[in-house]
Formats: structure tokens, C-alpha cells, sequence
């Protein structure tokens, strides 16, 4: 009986935890596209400190613009 306990309270502590890079990159993909879940972005908001989410999306805004330089830059070049 205590290890399902156990079960139960770790799942609790990593979940009220800072959230995983995964679901950091997850949020931002979705947020970026327009597809987030309310229940997503209710919990990216119950989370303990934006800061991850700043930076990841500050990473990818810069890398989604530098992907689209490369890719006119490549378009330019090719005429």
C-alpha cells in the first residue's frame, strides 16, 4: 500500500516541479502554430517561473527568423 502511495506523491512532486524540456518545447511549438490546449496552457501557466518559457521562445523566434533569412537568401542567390 505505501509504494502506490509513493507512486502518487512522486507523480505529484514532478508535476508541481519545474516542467521538462520536452513539455517546455512542446508548449512553444503549440503556442507558435496556434494549437495549444486550454488545459495545456493552464498548466504551462500554473508552473513556478515563465522563465523557461521566455527563453525557449526567445530561442525559437530567433531560429524560426534566421531559418527564414537562409531560406530568402538561398532563393535570391539561386536567380
Amino acid at each position: 500500500m505505501t509504494d502506490t502511495t509513493d507512486n502518487e506523491s512522486n507523480k505529484k512532486d514532478r508535476k508541481s516541479g519545474s516542467p521538462g524540456v520536452l513539455k517546455i518545447m512542446q508548449s512553444i511549438l503549440a503556442g507558435a502554430f496556434g494549437v495549444q490546449s486550454d488545459k495545456r496552457r493552464q498548466e504551462d501557466f500554473s508552473s513556478h517561473s515563465p522563465l523557461p518559457y521566455i527563453i525557449a521562445g526567445l530561442l525559437f523566434t530567433a531560429a524560426f527568423v534566421g531559418g527564414l533569412i537562409l531560406v530568402v537568401q538561398a532563393v535570391l542567390a539561386s536567380q
